[in-house]
């Protein structure tokens, strides 16, 4: 994506199956399971460069001593900053003796990330300040220790509103309004719940309390507690909590909106947001390798079993489809796939443009995670061209000669690297068209491979949100190689709509798809369209939820895919370009035909999977209406 947007965050868990002293033994380290969680972590790094936190958990402490521990970094490499400091502060513990790295449960008593149980969490914020305080995981204490939750999670709530109420009605008063404190508070309570229900039952037994601390630790039901917690929860997610005495959980939305997947075996339980990672941190084959199901929890008791337990009744499995196009590791064997048949998809749109004249176009991308779509459009070029070739060899077999050869395999497309994204360029410049000047070079291009005034340009990209980047860069930068034409092929359709589940997209008025089709609507004189969908979201506010309609579909209603694509293209051609300008978009049917599994496409057909979704994108357009820069949710 030439646009950068901020997008899911990513988790990590890791918990131990087999009594500590087996590590060392094993694999010849005592710090093995921070290991893999340093490894599952790196390997999502594009998940979250805003912060990064992890948390050990201990079992069996000795009292008076602490059990949960946890660091979190804002800094500009947070990954190593905090394992940094978890190694750092083991190698303190041991004060140079190489026998006390050895000796697993003395690091455990004197360290603070020996331990049996790990989570760790990647942020990409998408709202809110970049603090240590808006960092995952989160923690809620007490001295009870089944009473002990850590959180971290990649989630949006659309109704934190409405959660947030519902806290107060259960004699809450939380300090925050945020969806992941609304969300800790909310699991505290029932987690608080299950508590005094257990201590009430177990004392009418007749145990002390200090056998009753014990046999709660035992018998909580932490699914029945993720029931009562989610019932309400309107959202995209993939939440991962440890309870203090050691249970763990991961729970899924019932859209499958958020990806999260997971590994087992009698040593080790890891979770992970993207399957690759646990692929490589743990050298095993993908099909080993699991999904989450939508709806369900993967429930680990302190006692090591585990349990794969529906929580909520599944929805129409709607996944992220922007995870495949985009936001995920291009390295998952699925992924890879359906990245080059988004490629293959766009060749007909592609030729078409171009009027099918392979001798005078030069076919490129945008770096870099459009490498992967443009291999596929690549292939299936090189499939058409075989085509004709052998029509031609057919149809003049009788009359062939070397040289009629030689110029029939000369039919190939021209592959160059052509955009390079040379700096990563911050300006102080006030003035709009010194910094449009300066900005125009965060993109450079390579020089002598375009015939001036004859061949045209096709880059491929992954999607165009804003298309900021294409008019003050990318295209003014092309256009220096004076070509004759330039082709943008994006490998997603086009973006329509705010998401609510978790990427940095919640304002309509950034998009480019959005802002062509208003000024398509007057320059077509059908104005009043405007005014009309406002009057009618406007008359939505106050409805619940489950009622609202999406009304910003019919902004788009009186226009084919077309004629947008059209007007974007008008809209992305910088005044002074010389070269002729077109965009070309994926369809809806190619990209369910590309990735048939993971049919979430809300920001491009404003089908939401939740209701929350529809009241977002509604509250989106009276916003821009209304001028107002904030988000919608």
């Amino acid at each position: 994506m030439s646009e950068q947007i901020k997008h899911e965050c990513g988790i990590a868990l890791v918990r131990l199956l087999k009594p500590l002293e087996y590590y060392p033994g094993r694999y010849g380290t005592s710090t093995w399971a921070l290991n893999k969680l340093h490894l599952l972590m790196e390997k999502q790094h594009n998940r979250g460069q805003d912060g990064a936190g992890i948390a050990c958990i201990k079992f069996d402490p000795n009292p008076g001593s602490k059990y949960i521990n946890r660091f979190r970094s804002n800094s500009n490499s947070p990954i190593s900053d905090v394992f940094k400091w978890a190694y750092d502060e083991i190698n303190a513990a041991a004060n140079n003796r190489p026998d006390r790295l050895k000796d697993i449960y003395w690091l455990k008593d004197n360290s603070g990330f020996a331990g049996e149980l790990f989570l760790g969490h990647l942020r990409y914020g998408t709202f809110g300040k970049n603090n240590i305080q808006n960092l995952h995981p989160v923690l809620r204490a007490n001295n009870w220790m089944t009473r002990n939750l850590v959180l971290a999670g990649n989630f949006n709530m659309t109704n934190v509103d409405e959660l947030f109420s519902r806290l107060l009605d259960l004699g809450q008063y939380p300090v925050e309004t945020s969806d992941t404190i609304t969300i800790l508070e909310k699991i505290g309570h029932f987690l608080d719940e299950e508590n005094e229900r257990l201590y009430a039952q177990f004392k009418a037994e007749g145990y002390n309390k200090k056998e009753i601390t014990s046999k709660i630790a035992r018998a909580l039901n932490v699914g029945e507690m993720l029931k009562q917690s989610a019932v309400h929860w309107d959202g995209g997610y993939a939440i991962a909590g440890m309870l203090g005495h050691g249970d763990a959980f991961v729970l899924r939305d019932p859209s499958g909106i958020r990806p999260a997947y997971y590994y087992q075996d009698d040593e080790v339980v890891v979770v992970a947001s993207e399957r690759p990672a646990i692929q490589t941190a743990m050298n095993v084959h993908h099909s080993r390798v699991n999904e989450i199901e939508p709806g369900c929890a993967l429930i680990i008791e302190r006692d090591g079993t585990v349990h794969h337990t529906p929580i909520l009744s599944p929805l129409k499995k709607q996944s992220c489809s922007f995870e495949r196009i985009y936001f995920s590791r291009g390295t998952d064997v699925d992924i890879y796939r359906e990245r080059k048949r988004l490629g293959q998809m766009l060749t007909p749109l592609v030729l078409k443009a171009v009027n099918h004249d392979f001798k005078n176009t030069v076919f490129s991308y945008i770096p870099n995670t459009a490498a992967v779509a443009f291999y596929g459009l690549v292939e299936q070029l090189g499939t058409f061209c075989d085509g004709i070739k052998k029509e031609r060899l057919l149809k003049e077999s009788m009359d062939l000669t070397p040289a009629k050869i030689d110029e029939i395999f000369t039919l190939k497309p021209r592959i160059e690297k052509l955009a390079v994204k040379d700096i990563k360029l911050r300006t102080f410049i006030t003035q709009d068209n010194a910094r449009d000047d300066l900005v125009a070079h965060v993109y450079d291009v390579t020089y002598g491979v375009v015939k001036p005034g004859i061949d045209s340009l096709v880059v491929l990209d992954d999607s165009v949100v804003r298309g900021t980047t294409l008019r003050k860069s990318i295209i003014r930068i092309l256009d220096r190689l004076n070509p004759k034409k330039i082709v943008v092929a994006s490998s997603a359709p086009q973006i329509r709509y705010p998401d609510c589940y978790g990427i940095d997209m919640t304002k309509l008025g950034d998009f480019i798809a959005f802002n062509a089709a208003i000024e398509l609507l007057k320059e077509t004189r059908q104005g009043q369209v405007i005014n009309e969908v406002y009057l009618k979201c406007k008359a939505q506010e106050k409805l619940p939820k489950e009622e609202v309609v999406n009304f910003v579909k019919e902004i788009y209603r009186p226009f084919t895919a077309e004629q947008i694509s059209a007007k974007i293209s008008q809209l992305v051609t910088p005044a002074a370009c010389q070269a002729e300008v077109q965009l070309v978009f994926q369809t809806i049917e190619d990209l369910h035909q590309a990735i048939p599994e993971h049919t979430g496409d809300w920001y491009f057909t404003g089908n939401y999977p939740t209701p929350g979704g529809n009241k977002v994108v509604n509250r989106s357009f009276i916003n821009y209406i209304e001028g107002r820069n904030e988000r919608a949710y």
